[in-house]
């Protein structure tokens, strides 16, 4: 795949250049070459190939099932089409835990076979030797803490996470630990508004808020989940700019219907 003529106009030190000025991030998922490109046109300023795909492309439950070789397709579906923003891919599940090796070797494929800018990974102290790793290859990194959906079968739920007093001191540790590696900038899901603005204050580096409050540096929300398209999850932090499934539904009868009384096409969409 040939990028010639493209230049990243987001780059990790804008970022860290927006956080200092106090400009907000914002951040969407993004899967396939059509919907980037329009996230490019609106003027994201990053988007995350999220392993969401998982759920929201591929209809599993979890997250997990989602491998390296699929997320590095979506990846260069969205690298077809953009110019202008950050695109960071998450690293899947079993591609880094538990084996730093496995870990650098992974997020080598993604950068090269896609030519995506960074990766994403979850996990604090437990993953740390793995994130020194992949930097030391020259990969920029983000990191993701609090809820960790590739752990929902260590934890079983996708409920808040660090209300508890020592929780929460493990996840500011785990913050100034990733900062310190080197991470350009950390996601931290479904905790406390409290907890975010704390970290967020702490930290030089970026934090992007899920479902942690209006404090932190910037927003990220799954695009499927926002535009109305996915209708099963509505969370507290979840805010629906769009009502898709409804109005495609609706769409759809239309087009069946015509089909089946001959409306369609008419003597003026056809040769």
């Amino acid at each position: 795949m040939s990028t010639e003529g493209k230049s990243r106009v987001m780059t990790t030190r804008k970022l860290q250049e927006m956080k200092i000025k106090g400009e907000k991030i914002a951040m969407l998922t993004a899967y396939d070459f059509t919907s980037a490109k329009i996230l490019d046109e609106a003027g994201i300023d990053v988007i995350l190939v999220g392993d969401s795909a998982s759920n929201v492309i591929a209809g599993h439950e979890t997250t997990l099932p989602i491998t390296l070789d699929q997320m590095i397709y979506h990846a260069q579906s969205v690298m077809r089409a953009v110019k202008n923003p950050l695109v960071v891919v998450d690293l899947p599940f079993g591609s880094y835990q538990g084996n730093s090796r496995e870990a650098v070797a992974s997020a080598i494929r993604i950068m090269k076979e896609s030519e995506a800018d960074a990766v994403k990974l979850e996990g604090g102290q437990e993953v740390i030797e793995s994130v020194r790793r992949i930097l030391s290859a020259g990969i920029p990194v983000m990191g993701h803490l609090g809820l960790m959906p590739q752990s929902i079968n260590k934890f079983g739920t996708y409920s808040v996470r660090a209300k508890e007093e020592a929780e929460a001191a493990q996840l500011i540790e785990d913050a100034l630990m990733l900062e310190e590696a080197g991470c350009f900038a950390i996601v931290l899901e479904k905790i406390p508004a409290d907890l975010a603005e704390k970290v967020s204050a702490l930290l030089k580096i970026p934090v992007i808020g899920i479902g942690a409050g209006g404090k932190t540096d910037g927003q990220v929300l799954v695009m499927h989940d926002m535009l109305g398209l996915s209708t099963e999850f509505s969370p507290r932090f979840l805010r629906r700019y769009h009502n898709l499934h409804d109005e495609m539904l609706s769409s759809f009868r239309r087009y069946i219907e015509d089909v089946k009384s001959c409306d369609f096409p008419n003597e003026n969409e056809q040769y």
